[in-house]
């Protein structure tokens, strides 16, 4: 491997003055704070470089730079789309929910056994599905449950309702 100098990257900043133990010197904030302030890696020292915030700058910097932003980033990384694909797909289905037909969904939907993007969802729909975990048979047995247990208004005298479950549960309290 070519050295820094050959790959043209600036040669490595060393702390102005001695760094005590437990504490560590970040060089793009020039300070010197507690080994706690900066995150875990698998490096030989066990902490990057950059001091959290520093980090988290040089993070957003970099996404900012090679993505456009943190959506970009977000999509292309979690889903293999970028936001040009992500307004195709949402046009596609009319701009709308795909389960609830409501506007401006703005999550997108993948099968988390395949990886492939099935469509726009709401945040509801999507923690809905997530919360089935994608399973037909609970959904159905969410669907089966909500019939047998949804009261219905029973004419029992001309003007006069009852209202009644089909298959199980007892009456709404009168409070409601």
């Amino acid at each position: 491997m070519a050295s820094r100098r050959k790959q043209g990257i600036a040669p490595q900043r060393k702390a102005p003055v001695p760094v005590a133990d437990g504490l560590k010197w970040c060089p793009d904030c020039e300070q010197i704070k507690p080994v706690e302030d900066f995150p875990r890696t698998t490096n030989a020292s066990g902490r990057h470089s950059y001091c959290k915030p520093c980090h988290i700058a040089r993070g957003n910097e970099s996404k900012q730079r090679l993505y456009g932003g943190n959506r970009e980033y977000h999509l292309r990384r979690r889903y293999g789309v970028g936001e040009k694909e992500f307004q195709e797909l949402l046009a596609e289905q009319g701009g709308v929910c795909a389960i609830y037909r409501r506007p401006d969904p703005e999550h997108l939907d993948h099968d988390h056994r395949t990886g492939w993007v099935r469509g726009i969802l709401c945040f509801n729909c999507n923690g809905g599905l997530g919360q089935f975990k994608d399973d037909l048979d609970n959904l159905a047995g969410a669907i089966t449950y909500l019939r047998g247990t949804t009261w219905q208004r029973v004419l029992i005298h001309p003007g006069v309702f009852q209202m009644c479950s089909p298959t199980r549960g007892r009456p709404p309290s009168q409070r409601s």
